[in-house]
């Protein structure tokens, strides 16, 4: 066989993520195995792939999943955009753990209580928490360049910060671009694996599924424009939240609610989803693209400003700048509407400017880029859409609703933030059911046969679209109006406006899937309007205030706390019930 003609393949195919090619096929020498026993080279472009184990997902989540499978695991890492593109990337503040004498195991869960408003699965929170130091000692070892105490001030050595809600300093992070340095860290392990390929610019578009088992995923190449099946004996949602559903957000253009739309779509129920995380401090100028401020500036003093330079958060709770972020973001919204102001100020000049450049060097960097020096300046902020705190229902293997199908990180409800996540529990959260589905998956995958070739895609009745400005318009209203009627303060009003809008953007939405052919921007459109239903059917069933979730139409919070719970029923009706804390 000619290898000049297998090489142009695996070009086509976009595998080669090698420096040389010659290294590529000494790496990847299971490819020509996978060429010679397939019909690849008989139908090139009807390609489809078999794993042991099918990632979809990129961030902290799927990555630390990967790495912790054994190397005889064939595994397949798809992700969606570049390595810069995850929400992972974007995280500043840290990760929480306990890691010092004076802090515990129970003083951390009940934080998380209490920032949850009493809404969080106790034996998650306690579970998540305990595995803490592990999770963190398993980082340190892989090489991540935690920030230490230059003085033997711990007993860990790492220096730990407070962010809003914490009663104790216990978040680890690299100076103030943790999620940087964790996603270069598991990055370079990753990429050594000779387990482990990586799939640059891979979509997914749907799960396929076999009497309620998950089979495979078919996924978008937008390099090529093809539609691929990958075949695996485990599938894996670790593909972040939908933030992306508002017009205002601090993710990254990824965060589409793409694996909570395809796990909906495959039968499995999702929680809490009204409770959308709006982080109370992104950078407020044109240019900026809502820039994160950490939270870690809140907790080493900085104080929030109205714009004639007074503090005003010691009026709504007494832990002021260090209250939960739902209370933080609330309290900003009520002020910028009260003043018909456009944003406030964050100030932090008060410290040194050698601290403030040593423990928050990105954040001054990028302010000077905008003529901004914090150390002498206040910071204009506003509230974003940052976190979605519901998702796919998982236990605590990480296992949803449809056999060998486990959903980790922010596309999963866990049970662990309950009405609010409380700040640095997020990456905890990814590296811990990480964890636990790798060790579930080596359990369990001698019992998940191969399923063989799968359907290929078809599109053999649709056509090329001459009718995009369909898409950019509908994913441009759909975002405004979550913005406008969906946000931080709620009526039953504005939902049932938003609900039937979603209704007419859906029908819309799916004409037009059903006659062309996909795009990117169409697939990431389908899940939004998908995820945006979601969140309103689970807001207007909630009648009471709670944590992120705030409605002038029943603004008293319920002694009892329910999760809610949507179950797929027959494809355009769902049922809402309320479940106890208790039945899970």
């Amino acid at each position: 066989m000619d290898p000049e003609y297998i090489k142009r393949f695996l070009i086509a195919l976009n595998f080669s993520r090698h420096a040389s090619f010659d290294g590529f096929f000494v790496q990847n020498g299971s490819y020509l195995k996978y060429i010679l026993t397939t019909d690849f080279l008989s139908n090139p472009m009807g390609k489809q792939f078999q794993y042991d184990v099918v990632i979809i997902g990129s961030g902290a989540a799927g990555m630390s999943l990967a790495l912790q499978l054994p190397e005889t695991t064939s595994v397949a890492l798809l992700a969606k955009q570049g390595i810069d593109q995850c929400s992972t990337y974007y995280a500043q503040g840290g990760i929480s753990a306990v890691l010092e004498s004076d802090d515990s195991f129970e003083l951390h869960s009940q934080d998380t209580q209490d920032a949850g408003v009493s809404l969080c699965n106790p034996k998650t929170v306690r579970t998540v928490t305990e595995a803490g130091p592990i999770v963190i000692n398993w980082l340190a070892d892989l090489g991540m360049p935690f920030t230490k105490y230059k003085q033997d001030h711990s007993v860990s050595g790492f220096h730990l910060t407070r962010e809003g809600g914490h009663s104790k300093r216990r978040v680890v992070h690299a100076a103030d671009a943790t999620g940087v340095a964790l996603q270069n860290t598991l990055y370079a392990h990753v990429t050594e694996q000779p387990n482990i390929d990586i799939f640059n610019h891979y979509l997914a578009i749907d799960l396929i599924t076999r009497k309620n088992r998950c089979v495979g995923v078919y996924a978008y190449n937008e390099e090529n424009h093809q539609v691929n099946v990958f075949a695996g004996r485990k599938i894996v949602l670790a593909t972040g939240g939908a933030s992306k559903v508002y017009l205002y957000t601090s993710n990254p253009d990824g965060s589409t609610g793409d694996g909570i739309a395809m796990a909906w779509r495959a039968g499995c129920r999702v929680a809490n989803m009204e409770f959308n995380q709006f982080h109370p401090t992104c950078l407020y100028h044109p240019e900026a693209k809502s820039f994160l401020i950490t939270e870690a500036l809140r907790g080493e003093g900085a104080k929030l400003l109205l714009p004639n330079g007074k503090r005003f958060m010691h009026h709504f709770d007494e832990r002021a700048e260090l209250a939960p972020r739902d209370i933080v973001a609330r309290a900003i919204d009520h002020e910028m509407k009260r003043l018909g102001a456009d944003f406030v100020y964050l100030d932090i000049s008060h410290k040194s400017r050698a601290f403030i450049k040593s423990h928050f060097p990105t954040i001054y960097h990028r302010c000077k880029e905008y003529d901004i020096d914090i150390t002498s300046d206040p910071i204009p902020v506003v509230p974003a859409a940052h976190y979605t705190c519901g998702g796919v229902m998982i236990d605590l293997n990480g296992l949803t609703d449809v056999e060998n199908l486990y959903a980790i990180g922010e596309v999963s409800y866990s049970g662990l933030h309950g009405a609010n996540r409380m700040a640095s529990n997020s990456l905890l959260e990814c590296l811990t059911f990480a964890r636990a589905a790798a060790q579930h998956i080596t359990a369990t995958l001698s019992e998940s046969p191969k399923s063989g070739r799968l359907k290929s895609w078809d599109e053999s009745q649709v056509t090329d679209s001459d009718e995009e400005v369909v898409v950019s318009h509908n994913w441009d209203e759909l975002r405004r109006f979550m913005w406008d009627y969906v946000g931080i303060v709620r009526t039953n009003k504005r939902l049932q406006r938003a609900l039937n809008r979603t209704y007419l953007l859906k029908r819309e939405i799916n004409e037009y899937y059903g006659n062309f052919r996909v795009t990117a921007d169409l697939l990431e459109l389908r899940n939004l309007v998908v995820v945006a239903e979601l969140i309103i059917r689970s807001a207007l069933s909630r009648k009471e205030s709670r944590g992120l979730h705030y409605t002038l139409d029943y603004p008293e919070t319920l002694e009892k706390a329910e999760i809610t719970v949507l179950t797929p029923e027959a494809k355009e009706s769902q049922r809402h019930q309320k479940v106890s804390l208790l039945s899970r």
